[in-house]
């Protein structure tokens, strides 16, 4: 499989990158976005999409670092591919739509599975999504076995269900910064509660022990002040043990996770699902683990999926056929190194020391995988962003021609 993989992307003409591709994926992730859970919030624009281009297939299309996510599709179950197979990728280079009137003779896609006489799709019209901040992060798209005329008045229409599928997922990331906004605010009352008991329980001792042994009498008024102190302590100490109490809790808020959380069990499954898929595809066996300690204790979404994620595709990419990928998946509550750790362990190529200080410094350039996979050089570099935007730290560990480990921790 490999090796056919590997004549088959020698091939296949490579699409340019955008000029602003790192941002394009910062901003791409900034939107926490699931892409196994996008489908039924946007099966009626690609409805709408084939039923004004009169075209059998419309898709929604996300492109991160490595691969296309059809989030939503009509006439087509929504998939993935790798962003190399796609014609989406060179939708996102322009703010203008991308028609192909036939597929077949657009030297772009000679050599790509899709472009043969037995494949459904002939015809291709795409329009980007393009952000608010001005980045294309994908594309909606129709497909048909014939040509197609989408004229003036159909394109603004097509225009609108683009805007249309911004605009949602616009909601879809702020409902989920502010669910992060609320699950923080929540850690954070639970921290400044632990930090006041400690301080709370030695006013308490030390009024108790004034009150205990002084003479009443020479106290005089100053009696009746250690007693109010002693009773407002004693207030306060019982507020943080209740909050503390709330949120270690195993109650329902173990049982029924809010939409904005994970457990470390429900992550890894996650995981499993969007990228079991690749490793598949390129015959990488591609494992998950977790920790058992806190493993049903529910933490925010923020960015794990997409930090993960990256990892994961770029240890797929140099990762052999028959050979393995092993993600690892703690969650620490002690301080100060409370937090998330994802490691991320393949069978692969290896890197030098030298390769390593490149990557950590933000300085390495894009290599191929081992099928031949294309390389981009920006999903390390956006791991790095993400995970030190969130005061974390990114560990690699490597031996050519053997293995590499690299070994995230990020905050909460």
């Amino acid at each position: 499989m490999g090796s056919n993989l590997l004549k088959t992307r020698n091939h296949i003409m490579q699409a340019p990158l955008p000029s602003n591709e790192l941002d394009r994926l910062l901003d791409l992730s900034a939107y926490g976005l699931d892409y196994l859970e996008l489908e039924e919030q946007f099966r009626d624009l690609t409805a709408l999409a084939a039923k004004i281009s009169g075209a059998k297939f419309s898709l929604i299309n996300i492109i991160d670092t490595y691969t296309q996510w059809s989030v939503a599709a009509t006439g087509i179950d929504p998939g993935q591919v790798p962003r190399d197979q796609s014609i989406c990728q060179y939708t996102i280079l322009d703010e203008d739509p991308l028609e192909v009137q036939n597929i077949l003779e657009d030297d772009r896609f000679a050599g790509q599975a899709f472009a043969t006489e037995e494949s459904p799709f002939k015809y291709y019209w795409g329009i980007p999504l393009r952000t608010p901040e001005g980045f294309n992060i994908g594309a909606l798209c129709v497909l048909d076995s014939k040509p197609k005329l989408i004229d003036e008045e159909k394109t603004e229409m097509l225009k609108l269900i683009a805007n249309e599928v911004v605009n949602r997922l616009g909601m879809v990331k702020n409902i989920r910064q502010l669910e992060d906004s609320v699950s923080q605010a929540k850690e954070a009352t639970r921290k400044i509660a632990h930090d006041i008991r400690g301080p709370l329980g030695g006013i308490l001792g030390l009024s108790q022990l004034i009150h205990d042994k002084g003479d009443k009498a020479s106290l005089g008024e100053a009696s009746e002040v250690i007693g109010f102190i002693f009773s407002s302590s004693q207030a306060l100490l019982e507020l943080t043990d209740e909050i503390l109490l709330e949120s270690i809790r195993p109650s329902k808020a173990y049982r029924e996770l809010s939409s904005d959380e994970y457990t470390l069990p429900i992550f890894g499954e996650k995981l499993k699902s969007l990228y079991g898929v690749q490793a598949s595809q390129k015959g990488v066996i591609l494992t998950v683990s977790t920790n058992e300690d806190n493993c049903d204790r529910p933490f925010a979404k923020r960015q794990f999926l997409q930090i993960a994620g990256n990892l994961i595709s770029n240890a797929i990419k140099f990762t052999p056929e028959g050979k393995k990928v092993h993600v690892s998946l703690s969650l620490e509550s002690d301080s100060p190194s409370k937090g998330i750790r994802i490691s991320v362990k393949d069978q692969g190529v290896g890197m030098t020391p030298e390769k390593i200080t490149e990557i950590l410094g933000g300085q390495s350039d894009s290599t191929k995988g081992t099928a031949g996979e294309t390389g981009y050089g920006f999903g390390l570099p956006v791991v790095r962003k993400l995970v030190t935007e969130q005061g974390g730290s990114m560990k690699i560990d490597s031996k050519e021609n053997e293995y590499s480990e690299f070994n995230v921790w990020v905050p909460l």
